[in-house]
């Protein structure tokens, strides 16, 4: 692998060298995707678009990122967490800070623990296994916020 190719692996699977942060790199990227969403929360359609691309660029760069790092999902490979955020606040209707918080520790929660299938998930070799347990926690934390929302709205 030539040399340019290879940086733009790890700039794009670090996400821009977030991954590289000495503690809790995954929180690092979780927080780095709720400043991007901060930003787009009102524009489904944009939120659609960074969310699938993420996913998508995430399992390409991904599987290659390991190579590189020599080891079975790095701690500097963060896109699956930016992905997860993104699937956790997916079609929430105008989300506020609240709701972002939750969901922020939703996911955190969701992607550390790791409850059924996404242990499992997680064995898929390659970039398929680093983004889509990622992805499936953020669709348990986008369920639970869902819930947490209406409780929390019902009068």
């Amino acid at each position: 692998m030539n040399k340019a190719r290879e940086k733009v692996i790890i700039l794009l699977s670090s996400f821009f060298y977030i991954g590289y942060c000495p503690v809790a790199s995954g929180t690092a990227g979780t927080l780095a995707a709720f400043a991007i969403f901060f930003l787009i929360r009102n524009h489904v359609i944009a939120h659609a678009v960074v969310m699938l691309s993420m996913i998508v660029l995430g399992v390409c760069v991904s599987t290659e990122a390991e190579h590189i790092y020599k080891e079975k999902d790095s701690h500097k490979i963060v896109i699956d967490e930016v992905a997860g955020y993104f699937v956790t606040m997916f079609l929430i209707a105008n989300p506020t800070l609240w709701m972002m918080v939750i969901g922020f520790f939703l996911n955190r929660i969701f992607d550390i623990l790791k409850p059924y299938p996404i242990r499992r998930i997680e064995q898929l070799h390659g970039g398929l296994g680093i983004m889509l347990d990622d992805v499936v926690a953020g669709v348990y934390s986008n369920i639970c916020l869902r819930l947490i929302i209406i409780l929390l709205t019902v009068r």
